[in-house]
């Protein structure tokens, strides 16, 4: 019988990103708080750029956003912001943000550890490119190091493709 096997990823879908944007924006623009404020958030280039004229109503912007994506089921690991601050850009406040796609080779390696030290003896790992390939003679064991790196304390967005 044919080995399982599967892929585990780091990758973000850009359209739900994109949906969970325009909730934002839509709300950001009829909240009374946000009234009067310069509030916005939108793309730019590869950034996610917030706006507003006080340090507050930024950070409540960057909570809507947040909002939206777990309601899209997004992982906010996948979202990172380069500052926790946001920086005073004349008379605006500005907060950016990018979205973390594709396994390090660091992040990768540690994903390996974790399989190889407190997954099933069955299940060997390949690192290709930015995902690892797990594989194993039984689909049980692939099951097993899904629910291993799920509750992994992981500083990064997992998902599992390719089950086969």
């Amino acid at each position: 019988m044919a080995d399982s096997s599967m892929d585990i990823v780091s990758k973000v879908d850009r359209q739900e990103v994109d949906n969970a944007l325009n909730q934002a924006v839509k709300e950001i623009q009829t909240r009374y708080d946000f009234k009067n404020v310069g509030a916005s958030i939108a793309w730019s280039g590869e950034k996610i750029v917030m706006i507003a004229n006080s340090e507050e109503r930024v950070l409540a912007i960057l909570d809507v956003f947040q909002t939206k994506l777990i309601k899209r089921g997004i992982s906010l690991k996948a979202f990172d912001t380069d500052d926790k601050e946001p920086k005073l850009s004349g008379k605006e406040y500005r907060l950016e943000g990018v979205l973390k796609e594709g396994l390090a080779g660091e992040n990768a390696k540690k994903i390996t550890k974790i399989i190889r030290e407190e997954g099933p003896k069955g299940v060997k790992t390949q690192i290709t490119g930015d995902e690892v390939r797990a594989t194993s003679k039984s689909r049980d064991d692939l099951q097993a190091v899904q629910s291993l790196l799920k509750g992994a304390d992981l500083d990064f967005a997992v998902q599992f493709t390719n089950y086969r």
